[in-house]
């Protein structure tokens, strides 16, 4: 796996899974409200961005991006399938598409696939339903803004998710730098954990811009919060049988 720069990476090329193409690969949603990091976090997680960078905020269905170099695809509502011009991607109409499949070349797409999911709060996508996806997902990073993590609307949308995803979670609170006091910091860690014990496998404060800048710096990607971060979804792929429970990540 290969954040920005492709400076902060994970050891996994002894670890991948062999030529047995048998068994899938799992899946892993980014999901969270609207405008609470799940983009960055695609974009850190693959090094670069997922989406045209002409695309700002726009209503996109779900973009699941698996390890690849074939042509972006639009899969509709009936399970058909038709070629999509990626940089005309804002102009794709959301209703009758399920998801777009976009294919990208980065470690962690090796082990797993990858589903950036609508923001569950946007105005703009209310009336659509993305059960469907969710369906083929195998777990979820849940990203919360700090300032205001973990709101009601959060809490409900993951009481509605299906049951198999919610032992499967991982909860980041994005943006964490913009709490600039240690003390605020640790309250927020704390309510947090503890509103949502036993609901997710762990809590992972980090700045996601502050990861993308940390270049080859250690401690940077320390203090961003990167480092227990892919400490994090290592385990989680380990207990998903991606790759060997005992692998250690290297950072």
């Amino acid at each position: 796996m290969v954040y920005a720069n492709d400076t902060t990476q994970f050891d996994t090329d002894s670890e991948a899974p062999k030529a047995d193409t048998a068994k899938a690969k799992p899946c892993i949603a980014l999901m969270g409200e609207f405008s609470a990091g799940k983009s960055t976090l695609c974009n850190l997680i693959l090094g670069e961005p997922a989406l045209p960078t002409r695309v700002t905020a726009t209503r996109l269905p779900p973009i699941w991006v698996a390890q690849g170099n074939a042509p972006a695809q639009r899969v509709n509502k009936d399970g058909s399938t038709e070629a999509l011009d990626f940089e005309q991607i804002d102009q794709l109409p959301v209703e009758g598409t399920s998801y777009v499949k976009v294919n990208k070349a980065a470690d962690l797409l090796n082990l797993c696939d990858l589903i950036d999911m609508p923001g569950i709060s946007d105005p703009n996508m209310a009336d659509l339903d993305w059960g469907d996806i969710l369906d083929q997902a195998d777990a979820v990073i849940w990203c919360t803004h700090a300032t205001q993590a973990w709101r009601q609307s959060e809490a409900a949308a993951w009481d509605a998710l299906p049951e198999k995803l919610k032992s499967k979670g991982m909860l980041l609170l994005t943006r964490f730098d913009k709490l600039t006091r240690d003390r605020d910091r640790k309250r927020v860690v704390l309510r947090i954990e503890k509103e949502t014990a036993g609901m997710f496998r762990g809590v992972f404060p980090i700045s996601l811009t502050a990861a993308m800048d940390a270049g080859d710096d250690p401690d940077l990607l320390r203090a961003s919060g990167a480092e227990d971060f892919a400490r994090g979804i290592v385990d989680l792929l380990s207990d998903m049988d991606a790759i060997d429970h005992a692998a250690p990540a290297s950072v």
